[in-house]
């Protein structure tokens, strides 16, 4: 599950971590990544068990109304949503219990929270068309919680608070994870009942490989990366550069060099989208065509063994060199407003790199 956008983002929030420490330690810094990673995991099995949580809730709202319609002697209420056949499954699913058997927080604590994205759902025209449907199958039942989760849980506030109050590695993880939510939901399937397997941690040791690596190469070969930012630098100022500007690039230089299956492209796209995320307001344009004069520099030098496109030329006056295509998207989350607020006030500062590290 734990796919390349995360570790980037892990990467660079530790990166920044890395050198607000005054006792830097690599071997520490790299436990604390892998640590890092393993909380996005957590949070992926916890939004699972919200979905539980949440049926849960409207099972005792259930009993409650049937108890009343018994002593009024009126229709008692349908029973469709608590018996949906996608939600028991996963209740019954072996790696969320065993997973939520270890865990000291669970979704009954937030009951308030429960109780009000319930009434929200009830309400809503989805679950209304749901509760009137002929159609009765499990294919039925999982499309609701699809669309339930897309329209509910993805973008709730609320929900952010209580994930934000659980853990300060969940900041920034919960628009990555709700995707792979979304693929699990999807890829469920009724006959494989109680062992359906969810995503693995991780997809392959390759994948670990790649966070090491990354990781180790951006701090321990960080004067010589700063050495190619400076060299490349000649028509700006290096000595104004924003603080997380100079980690972004040090980092995606890292990933040129030690990664060589990595697109120089992908790398740029990638590092310019973070820095939309994490730094400064011009940062995604300024490090878009910082990367791209210092890959072709290392290309035209021989020390970078990789294909870069030509230069297309431009209409317009402007520097050429790759865009990213895609646009940075999410809300503001405590980690990046922390972040930039931090690097707001060490803007034109170098990240001291040392070489404790080296020995």
């Amino acid at each position: 599950m734990i796919n390349r956008e995360i570790i980037r983002i892990k990467i660079v929030q530790l990166t920044y971590a890395y050198y607000q420490n005054g006792n830097k330690n690599i071997d520490a810094a790299e436990k604390e990544l892998f640590f890092s990673l393993s909380k996005a995991y957590d949070l992926y099995n916890y939004l699972l068990a919200l979905i539980v949580a949440i049926t849960k809730e409207a099972g005792r709202r259930l009993e409650v109304a049937q108890s009343r319609a018994k002593r009024e002697g009126t229709e008692e209420p349908s029973q469709k949503f608590v018996f949906n056949r996608f939600a028991i499954q996963l209740g019954e699913n072996k790696a969320l219990q065993e997973f939520m058997s270890t865990q000291k927080f669970a979704w009954e604590d937030s009951a308030a929270f429960l109780g009000q994205i319930f009434e929200t759902i009830e309400k809503s025209d989805i679950y209304q068309a749901y509760m009137v449907s002929d159609e009765d199958n499990y294919d039925a039942d999982r499309e609701l919680w699809r669309k339930i989760y897309k329209t509910f849980i993805m973008d709730n506030g609320d929900l952010d608070t209580i994930i934000e109050d659980q853990s300060l590695y969940w900041n920034d993880d919960k628009e990555i994870v709700d995707t792979f939510v979304l693929k699990t939901i999807k890829r469920f399937k009724e006959q494989n009942g109680s062992k359906e397997e969810l995503l693995p941690e991780w997809d392959s040791e390759e994948e670990k490989d790649f966070a090491r690596k990354l990781f180790r190469a951006a701090i321990l070969n960080a004067d010589q990366y700063q050495h190619y930012m400076s060299e490349t630098s000649r028509n700006w100022d290096f000595s104004r550069l924003a603080y997380m500007d100079v980690i972004l690039m040090q980092i995606a230089i890292a990933e040129m060099m030690t990664l060589p299956n990595v697109p120089i492209s992908v790398t740029i796209n990638e590092y310019v989208e973070l820095a939309k995320l994490y730094s400064t307001r011009k940062s995604g344009a300024y490090i878009n065509g910082m990367l791209d004069a210092i890959a072709r520099n290392l290309v035209k030098t021989g020390r970078l063994m990789k294909h870069i496109e030509p230069k297309q030329p431009k209409a317009g006056k402007g520097k050429t060199g790759p865009v990213a295509q895609t646009p940075a998207e999410g809300r503001p989350k405590k980690m990046r407003q922390r972040i930039k607020k931090g690097i707001e006030s060490k803007e034109g500062e170098t990240p001291q790199t040392g070489t404790e590290d080296k020995q």
